[in-house]
């Protein structure tokens, strides 16, 4: 793998016991692209609520479950275990 992709992917752990991950997401992004959360646009229409269920009411470990979407320029996978993969796409 290029130095030039190893810089492109960055993994982070989520708080699962935080009231809402999709903020954590949002402030993540937000770290990336060196801006504030707010001006970032609203996660909901990405997500709708299953990151919250993912954390919430967890399928069993061998489920191995994950939540993987678009948002902002970066393709995100929340893991089931908390980890979460961000990949620029643009």
């Amino acid at each position: 793998m290029s130095d030039q992709t190893e810089r492109e992917i960055v993994r982070r752990e989520l708080d699962q016991s935080a009231a809402n991950p999709a903020v954590q997401i949002a402030e993540i992004v937000a770290e990336l692209e060196n801006t504030e959360p707010t001006r970032l646009p609203t996660m909901y229409d990405c997500v709708d609520g299953m990151l919250d269920n993912l954390f919430s009411q967890p399928p069993s470990p061998e489920a191995q479950m994950a939540v993987e979407f678009s948002y902002k320029s970066y393709r995100i996978t929340v893991e089931q275990d908390a980890t979460a993969t961000f990949v620029k796409t643009g």
